[in-house]
Formats: C-alpha cells, sequence, structure tokens
C-alpha cells in the first residue's frame, strides 16, 4: 500500500460517509420539524450540535464544517420561524453552535493527522519487515517451496521466527530458526541471523563449516549486546542443503525441532543423532557440528516448522498435534500443506497466539514437473 494512498482514507470522504452523511441531514431536519410544530415550551434547536459530532464520527474535517454550516443555519432559521432570532438567548445558542462545532473540526482534523502520520509509519513498517523477512520463491532448483509466518505480536510482519533460502553451487540451503525471547529483542537476533545466513550462504564450505562459520559471525556480533537481556539469548535453528542432483537432504539440526518427512503416506521425524547446540552459545559449540544424510525422492514432502506450532494451545490447554493432523492430510503440494496447517492451527488456537510461528514446506516435483 503506498503511504499517499494510506493517507487518503483519513482525509477524504468514501462512498460509505457519502452514504453515511444522510443521517445527519435527516438529523436536522427532524430536530428543525419538531422545534417549528411542537409547543412553545419544548426546544429541541440545541440537540442540532449532534449533527457535526455525529458526521466527525465517519467523515473529514471538511464534510463535518459543511454539517456544522448546515445545524447553524437550521438554527437561525428556527429563531426567524419564531420571531426570536434578536434576542440574546437564541443569539447565544447559535454562537455556542458555532464553537463547538469549529472544535468539532479541529478536533476531526487533528484525528487525521495522526491518522496519515501513523499511516506512513506502517507503510515503512511493513516494508522493513519484507526486506528483513524476505518472501521464500515458489520454486528453488527441483524445489518446490511454500511458506507462512504469523507473528504473534499484533500488528507485525516478523517476530523472533526465522527462515531464509537460496540456490547455490551446492544445491538448495535454507534455514529455519527461533530466536529465544520476544519483543524488538528477538526481531533483531533474526534479523542478525538472517543477515550471516545471506552473507556465507553461497561460500563453497561443506554444510557443518558453514553452520560453524555462522555461529561464529553470530557469536562475535552479540559479544556486547547493548540490551541488558540480549546475551541471555540463542537461536535454535536447522540448516539444510539438498543438491539438485541427489535425492539426499543434509542437515545441521541446532537444538531446533526437527523436521518431518512426508513420504508414501508416513510422516517421519528427522530427529538426528548428533545433534547439536543452539546458535549464538559461542565457544560452547565450536566444532560440534556434523551434517546428517537423508533420502528425499520426488514426490516427497519436507515440513520445517518452529515450536510456535507445536507448543501451541487451544482453550482447554491442549497442545497442538501436529503430527497427528499430518496422518489426516491427504492432499498434494506444499502450498495446500502449509494453507491447511495455517487454518486448521487458527481453529485449534481459537484466540491470539502466544508465540510466531513459521512453517516451511518444501517438495522434490518429478523431473517431467
Amino acid at each position: 500500500m503506498d503511504a499517499r494512498q494510506g493517507s487518503s482514507e483519513f482525509s477524504r470522504p468514501g462512498q460509505g460517509s457519502r452514504v453515511l452523511v444522510a443521517i445527519p441531514l435527516a438529523l436536522i431536519i427532524l430536530i428543525t420539524l419538531g422545534d417549528v410544530f411542537t409547543p412553545a415550551g419544548v426546544r429541541l434547536s440545541p440537540l442540532l450540535i449532534a449533527a457535526p459530532a455525529l458526521t466527525a464520527s465517519f467523515a473529514g474535517p471538511l464534510l463535518t464544517s459543511g454539517i456544522g454550516v448546515v445545524a447553524a443555519g437550521a438554527q437561525m432559521g428556527i429563531n426567524v420561524w419564531q420571531h426570536r432570532l434578536t434576542t440574546s438567548s437564541r443569539l447565544f445558542e447559535v454562537l455556542t453552535l458555532i464553537l463547538v462545532s469549529a472544535l468539532i473540526v479541529l478536533f476531526r482534523g487533528a484525528l487525521d493527522r495522526h491518522g496519515r502520520e501513523l499511516s506512513q509509519v506502517r507503510v515503512v513498517a511493513e516494508v522493513a519487515q519484507r526486506v528483513l523477512l524476505r518472501p521464500l520463491p515458489e520454486r528453488i532448483g527441483p524445489l518446490r517451496v511454500a511458506s507462512v509466518y504469523l507473528a504473534a505480536e499484533p500488528g507485525a510482519e516478523i517476530g523472533g521466527d526465522l527462515y531464509a533460502a537460496a540456490h547455490t553451487v551446492h544445491g538448495t540451503r535454507l534455514i529455519i530458526g527461533d530466536v529465544r525471547g520476544s519483543g524488538l529483542t528477538a526481531v533483531a537476533d533474526a534479523s542478525l541471523v538472517l543477515g550471516a545466513f545471506r552473507a556465507i550462504v553461497h561460500w563453497p564450505v561443506p554444510l557443518p563449516e558453514l553452520v560453524a562459520q555462522l555461529d561464529a559471525t553470530v557469536s562475535a556480533e552479540r559479544a556486547e549486546p547493548t540490551d541488558p537481556g540480549a546475551g541471555e539469548s540463542f537461536v535454535t535453528a536447522t540448516v539444510l542443503e539438498i543438491p539438485d542432483d541427489q535425492p539426499v537432504i543434509r542437515m545441521v539440526n541446532c537444538g531446533h525441532p526437527p523436521p518431518l518427512l512426508l513420504c508414501d503416506a508416513t510422516v517421519k521425524e528427522l530427529e538426528g543423532r548428533a545433534p547439536a547446540l543452539p546458535l549464538g552459545l559461542g565457544d560452547l559449540t565450536v566444532g560440534r557440528y556434523r551434517a546428517e544424510d537423508y533420502p528425499f525422492g520426488p514426490g516427497d514432502l519436507l515440513l520445517l516448522y518452529t515450536d510456535g506450532v507445536i507448543e501451541a494451545r487451544d482453550t482447554a490447554g491442549t497442545f497442538y498435534p501436529l503430527i497427528d493432523r499430518l496422518h489426516t492430510w491427504a492432499d498434494k503440494g506444499p502450498q495446500r500443506l502449509v494453507e491447511y496447517l495455517r487454518h486448521d492451527l487458527l481453529t485449534h488456537i481459537g484466540r491470539h497466539q502466544g508465540d510466531d510461528v513459521a512453517l516451511v514446506a518444501l517438495e522434490r516435483h518429478h523431473p517431467e514437473c
């Protein structure tokens, strides 16, 4: 959404506002007729101030001021009809209506300026988040790819979960991770990991060395954190390498939930025999990375996810049964899988989610596709 388009929503009445303006106009007419035809002791004209006040709830300053002018004109017309235009009390009522209408217009103008500023900030934030967490392409080499990201923070598009992928001379290299913690510190750590991964992903080194360098980069950048809580955080991650010409997956798992392989109507957890410690723990992880290979042939589906999926609870406190849901899933394709899981997960939660959620599905397509 363009910032100028967003700001115009607060400055110009739309089609809905033009329809709603009939309500304050009808209110002015009813109050005017009521004051004219009711007994002299019954005065309804002071209620005319409700018309511009009501208009300000859905229209901009220009339309609100117009309704205010109409209301003031109606009150003056009532006074002329009753031959009391020059009495001090009636003049005071007209001036009061004009003054209050002007204040309403000023407050509506201030609200519109605030809305335009908020819209511009929102657009900038959306662009920054999309740059940080770039959408994965639908195809990378021989792989079909689909992803879903659900940020726990209202209005945000990224939190502490992360993913990225690149096609290299070694095949497709991909990372999915989860920063311990939440808020801006988690976003900063996620951006650090993503930046480091993108900087070294094309290096011509084996996968374990790549992960070791990634950990060294993250640990070095976080050696002197400016946030008191940043030094206590770490990043669980799974880093994959999928060669174009071999039906295998090479994986280094750094304390992350194991990927799930869907093959021949079965669901297999790729737990790994040598899981490593999370990234960002410095000297604790030196020399501890080892890649493991798993079969990954044409038609197989691989699901990567963060713990926000398996730790999501319903209103009764029951965790989301991811593997059970996959056993009952009989459709094809990574895009349909992540869409199904997204809808099913939100239905299971039934309320605001407590943690970020990231899902990435990969399928090695058949050579003829």
